[in-house]
């Protein structure tokens, strides 16, 4: 499946390097190569299947040098990963609408039929999720909905 535009992802990871800079972090070039990768992907994709892409450019890149920069993707609020498919998507949109990464509440809607994934953000569902487990004296750290189900054209389709 083909991800995003080449120019786009360059401007991703440009945009990447900065949201770190201000963050006190650092997109080394290994952790812009992974998010590159996640990007292209254009789907959910896999640590395997990024080490396997990241060997046809760094032969000696080992599972560890792509969960170590995952972690920080993720911690940089750049990727999310998905629990229910073991997979890991780009951010729809890194620190354009949420100023604490660690707090952003995004929610998945997962394609049963084609697998497509969309990310979006509702203020709401984060706010009922968080009411619901301070009611019982739990404290959130971070929260993600993911949603299975059928997408509007898999449903038109039949």
């Amino acid at each position: 499946m083909d991800g995003i535009a080449s120019d786009l992802i360059e401007q991703r990871l440009d945009r990447a390097a900065e949201l770190c800079a201000r963050a006190d972090g650092r997109l080394t070039e290994i952790r812009r190569k992974v998010l590159a990768l996640v990007l292209r992907a254009g789907e959910p994709v896999g640590a395997y299947a990024l080490l396997d892409r990241l060997k046809a450019e760094k032969a000696n890149a080992t599972p560890a040098t792509v969960y170590r920069a995952l972690e920080f993707l993720q911690a940089h609020g750049l990727i999310h990963k998905l629990e229910r498919l073991n997979a890991f998507i780009g951010c729809a949109d890194p620190g354009e609408h949420h100023h604490d990464h660690r707090r952003h509440a995004a929610q998945f809607l997962i394609c049963r039929a084609c697998g497509t994934v969309a990310e979006m953000e509702d203020g709401g569902i984060a706010s009922s999720v968080e009411r619901a487990a301070r009611a019982s004296g739990f404290r959130p750290a971070r929260a993600t909905v993911e949603v299975e189900g059928t997408c509007a054209a898999c449903a038109a389709a039949g």
